[in-house]
């Protein structure tokens, strides 16, 4: 019984060709879904990238791992999917990153650990070594095959060959100057590939690619597959002041950050073209990994998840990157396939219902029948992938949070006027209604039937009164339902100390 985890970065939901997408082609991942399952409403628990990569490896919410950012430190009390299959006899490996921040407490002050968030999961047994947030052994391998050293090695996901780009006037997508074949997609199959060949015992690893993640910058020939004067337009009111009324954060992010989506067309385009480019890449590889496994004989002895970690605005609203409460940053892909023969009726079926990223650790451990931690705040997923459908008392809506603290810097506390431990809020996002709580900034709440584009807050219309109050309440109830368990489940006296295991939600196949 092997497993293939495999995540992409910052993959939106909707970019599948299976899912109708008029623009993205993902042949292999659409076979992969046709052979597994596919969960349309999946979604990442935070963002950015520690957050909610610390949500999928562990199985908690933000509001109990404390992951709030990346750089934060992700409590080494915790336990995640590769210490518990470590401890069953698996030695996992990874090819890629899982963005992690070292616990600090009982370091020395000079530990170099302490300048970066790129090293590997507690419990990675084997893993390529990174440094800058790059795969230190790639940078190696484009020396040796004659590209140009860099001052900073992430500049070579950026580096595009000379030219006028599109955006800038030019008649083309202009494309990275790394050959496709060398790029670090291609890379982190090929190592993948060869590991896996070199097993002769039960196997579990970790394929995280970085790609679709910016800089926007496809090699070609994925530069070209897409003509960008095709590219839609982005939803979003019709000027950043319009779109920047409904919430003071919004506010601040359109006007006093980074993260506002460029004025000039073109430049949106272009990075659409790249992104929709980046994504057939990943498939295409995905492809050849596929491939591989039938032809080494693994295909049906290995469970293969394919999921990322959050989504991208890509204009939408006039913001770029991951952020904020919209849906486009944190509706992502899931594909589950499950290779064995009680999986067969399934193949091939869509599950529609919430689904989250705290639910992957329970079910990579329950497929390999593994006790999940009582932390895990998700539930398992293969009964779905057994019987075709989620068990009776499932949840009903979806979760987020997002921290947006910058420890380094207070000027969004200043400009907002809260404190560091105000800058959160938390999403309940139902199949109607989505509700937005702030720590200290007023409430959102969107009526989906009526307004999907979440343009107009509800949350001061007398006519949604008692349903903002419902939501709320309902927030209360998931905060304290999921409130850190520690020891509660254990008890000292008489005989000693007991521990009784109780499930969050009373689930029924």
């Amino acid at each position: 019984m092997n497993i293939l985890f495999i995540t992409a970065d910052q993959w939106r939901g909707e970019c599948l060709s299976i899912l109708g997408h008029p623009h993205v082609r993902t042949p292999n991942l659409d076979a992969l879904a046709r052979d597994g399952m596919l969960f349309t409403n999946h979604f990442a628990q935070a963002a950015p990238c520690a957050p909610s990569r610390s949500s999928l490896h562990t199985g908690m919410y933000l509001q109990n791992h404390r992951c709030v950012t990346n750089g934060a430190p992700l409590d080494d009390r915790f336990s995640n999917w590769a210490r518990e299959m470590a401890a069953a006899g698996y030695r996992p490996s990874l090819f890629g990153y899982t963005d992690s921040a070292i616990d600090p407490r009982g370091l020395d002050a000079d530990d170099p650990r302490l300048l970066h968030y790129s090293e590997p999961l507690p419990g990675i047994a084997e893993y390529t070594p990174m440094r800058d947030e790059v795969p230190v052994e790639w940078v190696e391998y484009l020396l040796r095959k004659g590209y140009p050293a860099a001052d900073r090695p992430w500049t070579y996901y950026g580096r595009k060959r000379e030219g006028l780009d599109w955006s800038e006037g030019g008649g083309q997508v202009l494309p990275l100057a790394i050959e496709a074949e060398d790029h670090e997609t291609h890379y982190m199959v090929d190592r993948c590939i060869g590991w896996i060949g070199a097993q002769n015992k039960p196997w579990v690893t970790h394929l995280s690619l970085l790609r679709p993640h910016p800089p926007f910058a496809a090699p070609a020939p994925y530069n070209e597959r897409h003509d960008p004067a095709d590219m839609p337009l982005p939803l979003r009111r019709e000027d950043p002041a319009a779109e920047a009324g409904p919430h003071p954060l919004l506010d601040y992010y359109l006007n006093h950050s980074k993260h506002r989506a460029p004025d000039n067309i073109r430049q949106t385009q272009q990075d659409m073209v790249n992104y929709f480019g980046l994504i057939e890449e990943v498939d295409d590889n995905l492809g050849r990994l596929f491939q591989s496994l039938k032809d080494g004989g693994h295909w049906n002895s290995t469970l293969i998840v394919f999921t990322t970690d959050h989504g991208e605005q890509m204009g939408d609203h006039w913001l770029m990157s991951k952020l904020g409460y919209f849906d486009q940053s944190y509706r992502i892909p899931l594909i589950i396939r499950d290779p064995d023969p009680a999986a067969d009726a399934s193949r091939g079926t869509r599950v529609d219902a919430f689904t989250e990223s705290v639910d992957l650790m329970p079910t990579l451990l329950d497929w390999l029948g593994l006790e999940a931690p009582s932390q895990c705040d998700g539930f398992s997923l293969l009964p779905a992938l057994r019987t075709g459908k989620l068990p009776s008392g499932w949840r009903e809506e979806a979760h987020w949070e997002f921290d947006f603290r910058n420890v380094r810097d207070d000027e969004l506390e200043k400009h907002l006027g809260l404190t560091l431990h105000q800058c959160g809020l938390a999403v309940i996002r139902d199949r109607r209604y989505k509700y937005v709580h702030f720590s200290a900034l007023p409430p959102l709440f969107f009526d989906l039937e009526q307004d999907p584009g979440e343009f107009e807050n509800q949350a001061q219309n007398p006519a949604y009164r008692e349903r903002v109050l419902e939501y709320a309440q309902k927030m209360l109830s998931w905060k304290m339902n999921h409130a850190d368990r520690g020891l509660t489940e254990t008890m000292l006296g008489a005989g000693g100390a007991v521990t009784r295991r109780s499930p969050l939600r009373r689930l029924t196949c």
